[in-house]
């Protein structure tokens, strides 16, 4: 049973790097496609898909998610705000927090670039009844929960 559970984890892992490594991919091309460096594409997915689940990120918080000081981070959004491509706000009632959003000059090609992808995950969800999605959704916010315990603890 143990080595079982082993192999099955082993193979799971293994499905996850490669996931990991599309995902990384996908990220990439965006860049290249808009000319832009991963880095720069990497913030503009993440401030377009915060934005697109109702979540959009201060500074600080893209900052954390792409791994950038908070000097670095600044000067990557002077770029992205300089093309277009987002828009710094401040909504919140405390003038002083700062929400990002995407700018006028990169939906269309957002749309454009990850629109074949969206579709084809649709798609795929679709084939499946919508529990066992849910129970997958569940898996995969343990294990996250799980590397964010360790990740915290090595800290």
């Amino acid at each position: 049973m143990e080595d079982e559970v082993a192999a099955r984890s082993a193979s799971l892992l293994d499905d996850l790097r490669n996931f990991g490594a599309n995902y990384t991919e996908f990220t990439r091309r965006f860049a290249d496609w808009l000319g832009l460096h991963a880095t720069d594409a990497a913030a503009l997915v993440e401030i377009l898909y915060a934005e697109d689940t109702g979540s959009p990120l201060s500074p600080a918080r893209l900052g954390h998610r792409v791994s950038l000081t908070s000097g670095a981070t600044t000067n990557l959004l002077n770029r992205l705000e300089g093309l277009g491509y987002v828009v710094r706000s401040r909504e919140n009632t405390d003038r002083r927090v700062v929400t990002l959003r995407s700018g006028p000059d990169i939906q269309e090609p957002a749309r454009q670039f990850f629109g074949p992808f969206s579709a084809g995950l649709a798609a795929l969800v679709a084939e499946y009844p919508p529990e066992e999605i849910e129970r997958f959704q569940a898996f995969l916010r343990h294990l996250r929960s799980t590397m964010d315990e360790i990740l915290e603890a090595q800290a």
